[in-house]
């Protein structure tokens, strides 16, 4: 999992490592599910244009969930977008944030979209933030999945 100083070396599921803060406007951020409603656990299987996810993160704009890095890590990809569950709304942008500076953005997302990829460069950085807002009309059915983020670390 992790070394004092950050994630062990190699490639690892995000939702596999504790976060060090997480913020979500619906209910708790979920590991390997979908954001659900407002208990725990609630979550479904994260599902993308019908699609399937084992690992990832159910989260609802605006949320922020941030991890230590340790200066250790180089890369984080995944694919992002408005869970299926949301039917025919939810409105989404993902960013990553590496110490404050934005390094990946995916511009407006919708339920209707294919999922888009995202690759962040994290060389050197001490602190990942994965940050999605809503699309601009509100946040209602802004049910959003960071799908098998994978972080890799020297």
């Amino acid at each position: 999992m992790a070394c004092g100083n950050g994630p062990a070396a190699g490639t690892s599921a995000l939702s596999d490592l504790n976060w060090t803060s997480a913020a979500n406007g619906w209910g708790p951020v979920e590991r390997d599910h979908s954001n659900g409603e407002q208990p725990a656990g609630d979550g479904r299987t994260l599902t993308i244009n019908g699609a399937t996810y084992a690992k990832g993160l159910g989260t609802h704009a605006a949320s922020a969930v941030t991890y230590y890095l340790g200066g250790t890590c180089t890369s984080l990809t995944t694919d992002v977008r408005v869970d299926d569950e949301s039917a025919t709304n939810g409105s989404v942008v993902f960013q990553i944030f590496r110490d404050g500076t934005k390094v990946a953005d995916s511009g407006l997302v919708t339920v209707s979209d294919a999922a888009k990829h995202l690759t962040a460069d994290l060389t050197g950085g001490l602190e990942l933030k994965l940050v999605v807002t809503d699309g601009g009309n509100g946040n209602t059915s802004d049910h959003a999945d960071w799908a098998l983020p994978r972080l890799t670390c020297g």
